[in-house]
């Protein structure tokens, strides 16, 4: 993995400012011998951004330079733009490792500068987060082809979120009535309420914004972010039975075979079951820390960042309280959290930092079905989500 060199607090300011009017985007940095061979090594992130945006597949482009793909492509400075394009290619050498050149790129960048590629209409917008002050841009009197483009992308996405809010405000310190008395029925309440059917679509709830509810009163320390099961095409053991088979333990209650418990990078559970994270082959793997190590499942990278990309472009995380009344459980909204665009490459850091881990609950005795949860601890938000904003719904 090709580490990038630590934000500068313009790039973090940057950085947010994208993040918070809802501008998804992939970060490159233009190294000396980049610029001077007119050569960018498409990371992983790249990769999976370009794949997610639908404007390109590495893994399904041959080598050579009849393979080769050109995008239209403008690069913005604080005032101008200016009309260039792309190639996406795999050169003949070297494996066919995934290449792209914007082209005069070298008229608006130094070395080591950092550039965030969005992709839009089939087309990239190029920004210098180096050099560029993309708030100063925004909010100056004068029109730029800049502020024109991050006004269009926000208009439509905050129109959304704002009938949203407005819908949980009109609301305030109202109790409702829980659907039914179990884990889901506030969130399944929340979204009867919206006119959201049930389903089982792994897309965003509501016009591309996902809702998470939890009961604030409750002691977890960490928030699914989404549950997605392992490639098991790729995987040595082929189904969570046969996990439970090997790695399982007997339910006492019920006498059978169960899994339930957390994984996690750098330290096996208790079962001796761990993750690992193999950015040459964009794996996540699960794996039985034993003598020897036994494979047991994998995910792609890939995946991993198109469902987090998908589910969570925009995001209301609601905290609710909570109390029982005659056998029903009652609900009022607290507060939300509006998060937008999670910075990808963080996920993977995440994961080797056991900061996200997973939720294994495999032939569970309630008969509920096999469940990989994917999970943060709250006071890792931030860094996946550099900046949200917080509504408080009861003063």
């Amino acid at each position: 993995m090709t580490h990038m060199r630590s934000f500068s607090k313009l790039e973090e300011r940057n950085i947010a400012y994208l993040v918070n009017h809802n501008i998804s985007f992939t970060l490159v940095q233009v190294t000396g011998t980049g610029l001077k061979k007119s050569i960018l090594d498409a990371t992983a992130p790249m990769r999976s951004y370009f794949f997610e945006q639908g404007i390109h597949n590495y893994s399904e482009q041959l080598q050579g330079p009849n393979h080769k793909q050109i995008l239209p492509t403008r690069i913005f400075d604080e005032r101008n733009e200016y009309q260039t394009k792309t190639s996406l290619y795999r050169p003949i050498t070297k494996k066919g490792d995934p290449r792209l050149w914007i082209y005069q790129l070298g008229e608006h960048t130094h070395a080591d500068d950092i550039h965030a590629i969005c992709a839009y209409k089939m087309e990239f917008r190029v920004i210098n987060i180096t050099r560029v002050n993309i708030e100063k841009s925004y909010t100056a009197s004068e029109p730029s082809p800049l502020k024109e483009f991050i006004a269009e992308l926000y208009h439509t996405s905050s129109t959304t979120s704002e009938e949203l809010l407005t819908f949980f405000k009109c609301h305030k310190g109202e109790w409702f009535e829980a659907e039914i008395t179990a884990d889901t029925g506030i969130g399944r309440t929340i979204e009867t309420m919206l006119g959201i059917a049930q389903n089982s679509n792994k897309t965003p709830d509501y016009k591309g914004i996902e809702l998470k509810s939890y009961r604030e009163k409750r002691s977890s320390t960490k928030n699914v972010l989404f549950t997605q099961t392992p490639d098991w095409s790729l995987s040595t053991l082929k189904s969570g039975r046969e996990i439970v088979a090997k790695y399982g333990y007997l339910d006492k209650v019920k006498g059978k075979k169960t899994y339930q418990n957390t994984v996690q990078c750098n330290l096996p559970n208790s079962q001796g079951l761990g993750l690992t994270l193999d950015q040459v082959k964009e794996l996540l793997e699960l794996q039985h820390f034993g003598t020897p190590i036994e494979d047991v499942a994998v995910w792609t990278l890939r995946k991993l960042h198109q469902r987090l990309s998908e589910k969570h472009r925009e995001t209301f995380w609601i905290a609710v309280d909570n109390k029982y009344q005659d056998g029903k459980e009652y609900f009022r909204y607290r507060s939300i959290e509006h998060t937008r665009n999670p910075i990808l490459p963080q996920f993977d850091l995440l994961l080797e930092a056991a900061i996200i881990t997973i939720d294994l609950l495999l032939c569970r005795p309630s008969g509920h079905g096999d469940t990989y949860s994917f999970k943060i601890k709250k006071n890792g938000m931030p860094l996946l989500f550099p900046e949200s904003l917080t509504y408080d719904l009861l003063s």
